[in-house]
């Protein structure tokens, strides 16, 4: 079968259409997601190979390097025309950075406008297709934090507005300043505490896309119910992990990162394992 990102199959956001496997930007940036590139032509190359392999979702955040993700997925695709016109971009604002693997959650309005702008800039386009508030500054009311993205989406500025490692309770609060239609929260094989964003999600439309997917851990030992299904399906435990992802919600869009252009091949080539219910039944009974 081949290796093609479609076959995970699709989800829509207004009038763009994108697969259901996407690629994030977070491993491009040097060591801690700090400073530039390691091999700033290899990832250029990574991040065009993803589009040839059918990712047409890329995630990013302007606090990737800072502008590192950024200024590279500018160079691997911009002006976005041809066979790049159909890149879907979703970005991200609400953090600061003050060196390797440090984030702090800034909310205040005119930083999370700065931050649009700049994210604008940085990746070469016109209007942002999605913008996730990174976190919610528990320092400013979320009224400021969210009401600030709806006016810039008033503006034309961005499109779709979406919250990343949020609550049902924080989605509900935000949802009185604008339409939030997607999620960002950390769930995976190995930790599903969010299930109720998730269920959350489904019940309301909202696209939840897991950050960290691959993760296996302990779960993939020799003789676990992963290492078992890898080797059924001739898979890795990781390519079985996101298999799971995709066949256990319709509204899920995975978005694995790497900088190496085989794992990005076996990453894609994940959407072409097919768990049957009784695999899926095991993963889910697995403890972490």
């Amino acid at each position: 079968m081949e290796i093609n990102a479609k076959n995970a199959g699709t989800l829509t956001l207004g009038d763009k259409t994108f697969n259901r496997l996407g690629y994030g930007a977070m491993q491009l940036p040097g060591k801690g997601v700090w400073g530039p590139s390691r091999d700033s032509k290899n990832a250029v190359a990574v991040l065009r190979r993803a589009v040839e392999l059918g990712v047409n979702f890329i995630d990013t955040a302007d606090a990737y390097g800072p502008f590192t993700a950024n200024l590279l997925i500018r160079d691997a695709f911009a002006p976005y025309k041809d066979k790049y016109k159909n890149v879907f971009i979703s970005t991200k604002v609400g953090f600061t950075r003050q060196g390797p693997d440090k984030w702090i959650p800034v909310g205040r309005p005119e930083y999370l406008r700065q931050e649009v702008e700049m994210n604008l800039r940085t990746l070469g386009v016109d209007k942002i297709d999605l913008l996730f508030l990174h976190r919610i500054d528990p320092k400013v009311s979320v009224a400021d934090q969210v009401g600030e993205l709806a006016k810039m989406q008033q503006e034309g500025k961005i499109s779709h507005i979406g919250l990343s490692q949020v609550s049902v309770a924080q989605i509900k609060e935000a949802s009185k300043y604008a339409k939030i239609e997607a999620v960002q929260n950390l769930y995976n094989v190995t930790n599903r505490k969010d299930e109720d964003v998730l269920s959350y999600c489904e019940a309301h439309q909202i696209i939840f896309v897991p950050w960290f997917p691959l993760a296996t851990g302990a779960l993939a030992k020799p003789g676990s119910v992963l290492d078992g299904l890898a080797k059924k399906h001739q898979a890795s435990p990781s390519q079985i992990a996101l298999a799971w992802l995709l066949k256990r919600s319709p509204v899920i869009l995975p978005i694995p990162g790497t900088s190496n252009l085989d794992h990005l091949e076996q990453n894609v080539a994940a959407t072409n394992v097919n768990l049957t219910d009784e695999d899926v039944a095991a993963i889910n009974a697995l403890k972490s």
